[in-house]
């Protein structure tokens, strides 16, 4: 039941998130645009400060949900389970899942949060084909390759 709640919680926390960009700033909080644009050094200093709220909130988990860490990929009561990779492997997805959202134009917050809340073709698409990818991939590595 906490893990229903806790997603709840968050799930409400990324749409107030969401909506509050685009309120006070007029921007679409997609993640993958707003990094992207603060590596190339676009004008915002509103960048910098949104990815260090995400990295700042996950030191903060620990005071609302004390079992998480953020280091932990892992936490004792997760409801996802084992994470039957290393750290390397996590590195080299976030590094696939970086190009694919340049690929893509976009990530699930902008095309799932922002873009499907618009109501946009491109970004329910977007959106189906990454739960799609990621349903064949859990379903591999969960039961193809752990067999091998």
């Amino acid at each position: 039941m906490a893990s229903i709640s806790n997603a709840l919680i968050g799930g409400a926390l990324i749409g107030a998130a969401s909506a509050g960009l685009l309120l006070v700033n007029g921007r679409v909080a997609g993640i993958s645009g707003i990094l992207g644009g603060a590596i190339r050094g676009e004008a915002g200093v509103w960048r910098w400060t949104f990815v260090l709220g995400l990295i700042a909130a996950g030191f903060a988990l620990p005071a609302v949900a004390p079992y998480v860490s953020a280091f932990d990929i892992n936490p004792v009561g997760s409801p996802t389970g084992d994470i039957p990779a290393s750290v390397t492997t996590l590195a080299i997805a976030g590094v696939l899942v970086g190009f694919g959202t340049a690929l893509g134009t976009g990530c699930t917050s902008g095309h799932g949060v922002s873009g499907i809340s618009n109501l946009s073709p491109r970004s329910l698409v977007a959106t189906l084909t990454f739960i799609g990818v990621a349903a064949v991939t859990v379903f591999i590595v969960r039961h193809l390759a752990a067999g091998a």
